[in-house]
């Protein structure tokens, strides 16, 4: 449907000048195709909420089904698994350590603890740190879905790199950041995948609700 005159006079002005100037740049300084553009990363920005939701809930799931093989119930206050945490090299950096202790400090179960901890704490679990312990035995288990014959090793690398750009395509959602100029096939893929890791069934349905592959060829 088209825009109103009203509609393209006042939009980009809700909009902001500086953020509008990125679409009308793309859209070779069309104002209604870049309005057109804008609703589109709306939409599928909107629409990335379902795989995403579904990713987090996955992957942490298949975290602490490996934690409580190792650690126990109680992983969140385990002194050997905090310690095992990696420590960032900048003092401004993302600290796991610091992140579980201060969440389970004020929550009376583990369920609790995970539902509060970031996700950039699932990812760092994924650190080569964890492989003795918490991968090599049990990665196949939490994760079955990882291709067979990948040596175990590669394949928490592979979900390290995974999450870390799951994350920032989650923020770049969240602060409302334009993602049109990704590659959306490539990361809904990723996405997809690592949902498939843990329960192949699990993706499929994903598969099946999801609208973000409806609209990729939808795009102005």
């Amino acid at each position: 449907m088209p825009f109103s005159a009203i509609e393209l006079s006042d939009l980009p002005d809700v909009i902001s000048a500086p953020r509008f100037a990125t679409y009308l740049r793309a859209a070779g300084n069309n104002r209604s195709d870049a309005l057109a553009l804008y609703q589109w990363n709306l939409e599928v920005s909107a629409a990335f909420i379902v795989p995403l939701q579904v990713c987090e809930v996955a992957v942490r799931n298949g975290v602490v089904e490996a934690l409580e093989k190792v650690h126990g119930a109680n992983w969140p206050w385990s002194n050997g698994f905090i310690r095992s945490l990696p420590i960032p090299k900048k003092t401004w950096h993302y600290n796991p350590q610091t992140d579980l202790q201060t969440v389970a400090s004020r929550m009376p179960t583990a369920g609790k603890v995970v539902a509060e901890l970031k996700f950039a704490f699932w990812e760092k679990t994924f650190t080569a740190g964890q492989d003795l312990r918490l991968w090599v035995p049990h990665m196949q288990s939490a994760f079955p879905g990882v291709p067979a014959g990948t040596p175990i090793p590669m394949a928490r690398a592979n979900a390290f790199a995974a999450l870390q750009a799951v994350r920032a395509l989650r923020n770049r959602i969240a602060h409302h950041e334009p993602i049109f100029t990704r590659d959306i096939q490539a990361e809904y893929q990723r996405l997809h995948d690592m949902i498939h890791w843990r329960n192949p069934t699990a993706a499929s349905w994903m598969d099946r609700i999801q609208k973000v592959t409806t609209l990729i060829p939808l795009r102005p």
